[in-house]
């Protein structure tokens, strides 16, 4: 019954109260490896198209890439997610995963990781990910009691955040000393960590399969247009994914253009923004259930803290800009997704999930595009303004529209 899934809603607890199940410990042990892996190869790949064509635009191209397939097919992998056992899928995804991160490694080590390499890996990892992103996030929900849902999704939270600080950093002094190489093989042997946590856990079952009808596509689209807690935070997230979440595109040319800096200096303002990440995170764990005045409270922080940023004169002041900035955001990226998994039942969770990779992820093709012309024109400063404008317009957005009751769930409406 949809109600019985979300009773967090009116429990306090620990943020890190979900930690007492063993399959989720376990899982979010492995999350943590893996997660940091690709952040580290995130990184040295930003670094690594700087080195090879010093172009903006170039890094764009090549971090839009893994955008592109769920552009245009992300919301078939909810249904692909409500229909199979998740656990399974999660093996088959993550091997792939791993083994593409082994193909870069060879690349590089043979000297032939060109900016068409790069961008070929990078779509090949988007078709995998348009059945991943939405796995990982139903898989949640089966890996502890209802009660503690709310924590576990604020920890997968935590897990990405953390993993910005441990990848980037790590990611900084390889770069600095040994190069980008080594870079993708940790990756890919971060993968196994996963796999093995994967192979282990046993999740709870769902309620029951869903009625063949209600399973396609175009039944997840109803089911999110008729309810103004799920189309919200899709509508805003859509809208600051666009412009204000490149981040990746902005850093790297930020340390390298703006404060003259090196691999380091990318490591640290990378760093600082994740750390500022894992605290928005944990604290949307202490939230009793996300309403609607703290998306548009964190929407608008996070609009004011890019301002900021884009206004910092030195590496000091960014760092400290970063920070804020980093909480705001993933605060209000935490939000939205436990908005999302508490006001969908189960038979729906994989279809919202996948609309919810579609615009925080799917958005990045277009958005990673355009932030790279924009710093052309313009430079990474007023890439960040371009953001922040974005963020204050979906706020505005969140002011005005009224969300009424659920009509599937017991949870007070976002709207008190």
């Amino acid at each position: 019954m949809p109600g019985s899934e979300t009773t967090t809603a009116s429990k306090a607890g620990s943020s890190f109260r979900a930690l007492r199940s063993r399959p989720f410990r376990l899982y979010f042990g492995g999350q943590v490896v893996s997660a940091s892996g690709s952040f580290l190869q995130q990184t040295a790949i930003g670094w690594l198209v700087l080195q090879l064509t010093g172009s903006p635009s170039d890094l764009g191209l090549v971090l839009a890439a893994g955008g592109i397939p769920s552009l245009l097919f992300g919301p078939w992998g909810g249904a692909v997610a409500d229909r199979v056992d998740l656990r399974k899928l999660l093996v088959v995804t993550q091997t792939l995963y791993c083994l593409l991160a082994a193909l870069l490694w060879a690349l590089a080590v043979a000297g032939a990781a060109s900016v068409a390499a790069l961008v070929a890996i990078g779509v090949a990892g988007g078709v995998v990910q348009i059945a991943d992103s939405p796995a990982r996030q139903a898989l949640v929900s089966r890996l502890v009691p209802p009660d503690d849902l709310a924590s576990a999704i604020s920890l997968n939270g935590v897990v990405v955040n953390s993993a910005r600080v441990v990848g980037p950093a790590l990611a900084g002094v390889l770069i600095v000393t040994v190069g980008t190489t080594i870079c993708f093989g940790l990756n890919s042997l971060s993968y196994l960590a996963v796999i093995a946590a994967l192979l282990v856990i046993r999740p709870r079952k769902a309620g029951g399969p869903a009625p063949a009808g209600r399973r396609g596509v175009k039944e997840g689209l109803k089911y999110a247009a008729g309810r103004q807690q799920l189309w919200l935070p899709l509508l805003m997230m859509s809208v600051i994914g666009l412009l204000a979440f490149n981040f990746s595109v902005v850093l790297p040319v930020f340390a390298k253009d703006t404060f003259h800096g090196t691999g380091g200096t990318y490591g640290l303002l990378t760093s600082m923004l994740s750390v500022g990440a894992i605290v928005g995170s944990l604290a949307v764990g202490l939230v009793h259930h996300p309403r609607r005045q703290y998306l548009l409270f964190a929407a608008l922080g996070f609009g004011v803290t890019s301002a900021a940023t884009a206004a910092a004169p030195n590496v000091a002041v960014a760092c400290v800009t970063l920070l804020v900035m980093g909480a705001a955001a993933f605060c209000f990226v935490t939000l939205c997704s436990t908005t999302l998994q508490l006001h969908s039942s189960s038979a729906f969770r994989g279809r919202i999930m996948a609309l919810w990779v579609f615009v925080y992820l799917g958005t990045t093709p277009i958005g990673s595009i355009v932030t790279g012309w924009i710093i052309s024109a313009g430079g990474p400063r007023v890439a960040l303004l371009v953001g922040s404008g974005a963020c204050l317009g979906a706020a505005v957005l969140a002011a005005f529209v009224r969300t009424p009751a659920d009509p599937d769930q017991a949870l007070t409406d976002l709207a008190r």
